[in-house]
């Protein structure tokens, strides 16, 4: 069904401008296909509507159905069940049953991921439905059934259990797949819903954020995702392109390995965060003022963003004071050091996010300004979360997504769990946090949600397991060639089968 040769990547030119084919909508951004599992690659399928989701979500993150065309929940708050959508099928013709779905998810559920952390009693087909037991009330499991890992698959796709064919149920198929970084999809004929006016579609990971703007302008391209805050300005005076920039719940942090003797003190993660000009890095970096992240939690983030914490600021005598308390004293070339070893470490990023290089540049000027050696290495993304496994991360700058499941919830119980999580926290757990996260999954009452969620945030920010920089604006060049493409916040779909040819 599929095309899998092993090819490298064409050259891409940069030409004046390129003469689309007339039918092909063709995305970019930065993100390699892993492979054809959805806990690896789901994020790429699910984005383009290959693969669907029981359950999608809203602009806000309130679930809406996908799969599912509705569901109930038992009184005692146990039980769900969902009804299927009428007359799907996948895309080999045959019906989406509640046994293959079943069959699906089982399988997502015993691989390392998110509905192997959920209180799962039982997953069973019954009269046509798809009913989930839980072992405690769970009120945010439709978010977690709105990820990416939880895409439904055929039961042809798999082999041994594992997936060897792309064969989901959405209005886009896959024809062609070149991992890591092509894939090519048409309108499938199984689709029971509206005909989307795209016919066909393409996506390329282009990891340099210049060649994505590049494309973008030269009409290479209908939609590229993750622009470089720098090319934003410039592609926005295209008259060929529409700029849509919206703040995401995403934050801009870094990930320190808090059992390291250099950052286990709270105190040695509060001088760390002391030291950084987050202003200056929003204001001349990402050209984006309002981008200054004075908590974890940006203000898109409303239910979970605490006006009253007080705001993480540059105060770099403070954070002097507290490393002298902790026995730091100043050494040779004004390197800070303790029992004859210096203040010095390695903090690893990547340049799948453009702006990360730079800014880790700028940091390490300003931990040097208190006598901290910071080194800075450019990595594959995938060495964050093996360096995490493997204990060998010392400090890591990235974004974290905190909507990939639309209940901010589910991102935390994920990175700050009793073990951490590849993305969250490292070498630090606090049992008063994951009290209150096992809390708020059980409790229904906004009020007491609310309340729950302010302590999570405060823990937090007291703690600093991971430091916040910045907030997040996502910037996406649409060409104007298209008409109805609204961006979706949450990054969980293109929405191209919404989307239609202009004029």
């Amino acid at each position: 069904m599929l095309s899998l040769p092993l090819l490298s990547l064409p050259f891409l030119s940069r030409p004046g401008r390129a003469q689309p084919a007339a039918d092909l909508f063709r995305v970019v951004t930065s993100q390699e296909i892993n492979g054809l599992d959805p806990a690896r690659s789901g994020y790429v399928f699910t984005r383009l509507q290959v693969l669907e989701t029981l359950v999608g979500a809203d602009d806000g993150g309130l679930p809406v159905p996908q799969l599912a065309s509705a569901w109930t929940l038992s009184e005692d708050r146990l039980a769900w069940r969902f009804t299927l959508r009428p007359g799907a099928r996948f895309h080999d013709g045959t019906p989406v049953a509640a046994a293959a779905v079943v069959a699906s998810l089982e399988r997502a559920r015993a691989q390392t991921g998110l509905l192997g952390n959920l209180p799962i009693a039982s997953l069973t087909a019954e009269d046509g439905a798809v009913v989930i037991r839980t072992t405690r009330p769970f009120a945010p499991l439709l978010a977690f059934l709105a990820h990416y890992s939880s895409g439904i698959l055929a039961p042809a796709a798999f082999e041994d259990q594992a997936v060897r064919h792309l064969i989901g149920s959405g209005p886009y198929q896959v024809t062609r797949l070149l991992p890591p970084q092509r894939l090519e999809a048409e309108r499938s004929a199984h689709w029971t819903g509206a005909a989307p006016a795209i016919a066909r579609l393409s996506y390329l990971a282009a990891g340099r954020g210049e060649t994505r703007a590049a494309m973008a302008e030269s009409g290479q391209a209908e939609l590229v995702a993750q622009l470089a805050p720098e090319t934003v300005e410039r592609l926005r005076r295209n008259p060929r392109l529409l700029i849509d920039t919206r703040a995401i719940p995403r934050t801009r942090l870094i990930k320190l390995n808090c059992a390291s003797p250099l950052f286990s003190d709270p105190r040695a993660r509060r001088a760390l965060s002391l030291a950084l000009d987050r202003a200056g890095m929003a204001a001349t970096l990402l050209r984006s003022p309002a981008s200054t992240a004075t908590q974890l939690f940006p203000p898109a983030m409303a239910e979970w963003h605490v006006a009253s914490l007080p705001p993480l600021a540059r105060d770099l005598a403070e954070a002097r004071r507290l490393l002298a308390q902790l026995g730091w004293q100043p050494g040779p070339e004004g390197i800070l050091q303790r029992d004859g070893q210096p203040f010095a470490f390695t903090l690893r990023t990547f340049s799948d996010r453009p702006e990360l290089p730079g800014l880790a540049t700028a940091m390490q000027a300003q931990l040097r300004e208190i006598g901290i050696a910071m080194k800075v290495a450019v990595v594959n993304s995938g060495e964050i979360p093996a360096g995490h496994r493997d204990g060998t991360l010392e400090a890591a700058l990235m974004a974290r997504n905190f909507s990939l499941v639309p209940d901010p919830l589910g991102t935390l119980l994920q990175d700050y769990g009793p073990q951490g999580g590849d993305w969250g926290a490292m070498g630090w757990s606090s049992p008063a946090l994951v009290a209150v996260l096992e809390q708020l999954g059980a409790t229904a009452d906004p009020a007491a949600r609310a309340a729950l969620r302010g302590r999570a945030a405060s823990i937090l920010h007291d703690a600093l397991p991971v430091i916040p920089v910045s907030w997040f604006d996502l910037s996406t060049a649409i060409s104007r060639r298209v008409a109805g493409l609204a961006v979706d916040p949450l990054e969980l779909s293109f929405r191209i089968a919404g989307s239609r040819w202009a004029g």
